[in-house]
């Protein structure tokens, strides 16, 4: 197996680039900028590359792992941005198939969902996406899968749901906490009541490595990347001010929450689990990691 990787300098993508050191797998990165730890890279914008085939040829993969897509914290939900990204996804896609690729494995999310069904089942659970972000990703899907149809190729489609750990963006939820009770940032509102999917993103790294290495015929369509354990957001505030000698009070005093926002989000992960995976780094254990390395 060699793999294509794209997206390997983002937030996921370093974990995904550790995670196939660690199973010695052949990788080849893809991007504007060699990420960290990468051995082997061909430099390339894939929003402006003309010519995919040429990639291709110059990586000689059997295997693709995509990852890449804008994720600005905040301004990703409505970004035109999205919509190149799904025509990017499928040329890319092409060109591999074309390539003579053996699989392909793309990150999706779980906002391809209708949030309204609190835990989401891959064949059962709507696609009702209601922001531009969710309808590009289900969008690409599709035209990924149909040309994969086309072609003869596997393709494993990763719906994350909300990762995790070292090197997430401070602007979001679990790092914005650690910086509430750590005394840097003033003190915000949460939606308490709330329940939702954290996973570590060692494991969703993890996660799809296993969708890579799954064997023909298993692994392939839709496969939900989520603990399968939901937590209150309330717990979550809790848990943190304790780790921290905070005082949570300071949080769940205050109120929060976006009008629109789901009781429950959170992943069924049967599916994951049938492939061998499973989850290794628990709650705690992540946001202990996360605090050490906000202190460091």
């Amino acid at each position: 197996m060699k793999v294509l990787l794209t997206g390997g300098s983002g937030f996921l993508g370093r974990h995904v680039l550790a995670a196939l050191a660690r199973h010695g797998i052949e990788t080849v990165a893809v991007g504007r900028r060699k990420p960290e730890g990468a051995s082997a890279f061909i430099e390339a914008d894939l929003l402006a590359a003309a010519d995919f085939a040429e990639i291709m040829r110059h990586a000689g993969a059997t295997h693709l792992l995509h990852l890449a897509w804008y994720a600005e914290h905040g301004k990703y939900w409505t970004s035109p941005l999205n919509l190149r990204w799904v025509d990017a996804t499928t040329r890319l896609v092409e060109a591999f198939c074309a390539a003579g690729g053996q699989k392909v494995v793309i990150a999706g999310t779980c906002a391809e969902y209708d949030w309204s069904h609190g835990v989401c089942l891959e064949d059962t659970t709507p696609l009702e996406p209601t922001t531009l972000y969710g309808a590009a990703k289900d969008s690409a899907r599709r035209l990924a899968m149909a040309v994969c149809r086309q072609h003869g190729v596997p393709c494993a489609w990763g719906r994350v749901f909300l990762p995790f750990g070292p090197g997430e963006s401070v602007q979001r939820l679990i790092p914005s906490l650690i910086e509430v009770f750590g005394g840097q940032r003033a003190p915000f509102g949460v939606n308490a009541d709330a329940c939702r999917d954290f996973l570590h993103a060692s494991d969703v790294a993890e996660a799809f490595v296993t969708l890579l290495r799954a064997d023909k015929g298993a692994g392939e369509g839709a496969v939900n990347i989520a603990s399968g354990a939901p937590v209150k957001l309330a717990d979550l505030v809790v848990m943190l001010a304790q780790m921290m000698g905070g005082d949570a009070s300071i949080v769940l005093d205050l109120p929060g929450g976006r009008p629109g926002e789901p009781p429950l989000l959170a992943g069924d992960n049967t599916k994951l689990k049938a492939l061998g995976w499973e989850m290794r780094t628990a709650l705690h254990e992540g946001l202990q990691g996360m605090i050490d390395e906000a202190r460091s």
